[in-house]
């Protein structure tokens, strides 16, 4: 029997490839040959993705509503926990994970190796609102839920998201406001999920990337194969926002 191939979200599967075939994300910064250095989060990207709004997956516009993100099993044991009590559920954490759509955070699931695998190892150093993650420190491990079951993570869906940029580090986001919790043992869990998603919008009009569909537009040139092009658009950015600042400061 012929293996069915896994799913891929249109947006994703617009993205340039490795040499591999393996979708590069918007937010994987390119070497000096264009080559995706998949181990780093580019922090020009990030910041990007950040002020624009957009999925660090494939890059294209996420709209008002629930963000997502795969998060580690300690991390889904906590809001778990906390749901079940009553209590307000968010991620008080920084993180240097940026958001993405639902679905583009159901293929990373699986996809990424640093999120499909709970002893996972971090591939670079990670300073964030003054807190170190160290490279090689495992991402996290499995966990047992309350009816015995391993859990090594889970996308988690969030109301609201703030980021914060200080120069010489990484981008830092909180998220608040749990919205979902899908736990998963493996990424590789996410698959049906993902499938069934991909398939409710193929049935809408236009299909997946028709008007009622999540795909209308592109990902930018910026966030493609262009490293100087991706950093020069974060320098705009923050360029913009030191003369708001100013004028701010001068009124």
């Amino acid at each position: 029997m012929t293996p069915r191939p896994n799913p891929v979200p249109p947006a994703i599967a617009a993205l340039p490839r490795d040499p591999r075939g393996y979708p590069i994300p918007a937010i994987t910064p390119r070497d000096a040959e264009g080559r995706p250095t998949f181990a780093i989060t580019g922090t020009a990207r990030t910041l990007i993705c950040a002020v624009e709004r957009r999925c660090s997956i494939c890059g294209t516009p996420m709209p008002p509503g629930p963000v997502y993100r795969v998060i580690a099993a300690a991390e889904t044991e906590a809001l778990s926990a906390a749901r079940t009590a009553g209590r307000t559920a968010a991620n008080k954490a920084p993180s240097p994970e940026p958001p993405g759509h639902r679905e583009c955070m159901l293929f990373a699931a699986f996809t990424c190796p640093f999120l499909a695998r709970p002893n996972a190892r971090r591939g670079q150093d990670a300073h964030v609102f003054g807190e170190s993650l160290t490279r090689g420190t495992a991402r996290g491990s499995s966990t047992d839920d309350d009816s015995g079951a391993q859990v090594g993570g889970a996308v988690a869906g969030f109301a609201d998201f703030e980021f914060r940029y200080v120069p010489g580090e990484q981008v830092a986001f909180l998220f608040t406001g749990l919205t979902e919790l899908r736990p998963h043992h493996l990424g590789a869990d996410q698959i049906p999920e993902l499938t069934a998603v991909l398939e409710a919008l193929r049935e809408k009009p236009g299909g997946a990337d028709g008007p009622d569909g999540p795909d209308t537009e592109g990902c930018p040139p910026y966030l493609l194969d262009d490293e100087a092009a991706a950093e020069a658009h974060a320098r705009q950015i923050l360029e913009a926002a030191m003369a708001r600042q100013q004028g701010g400061a001068g009124s």
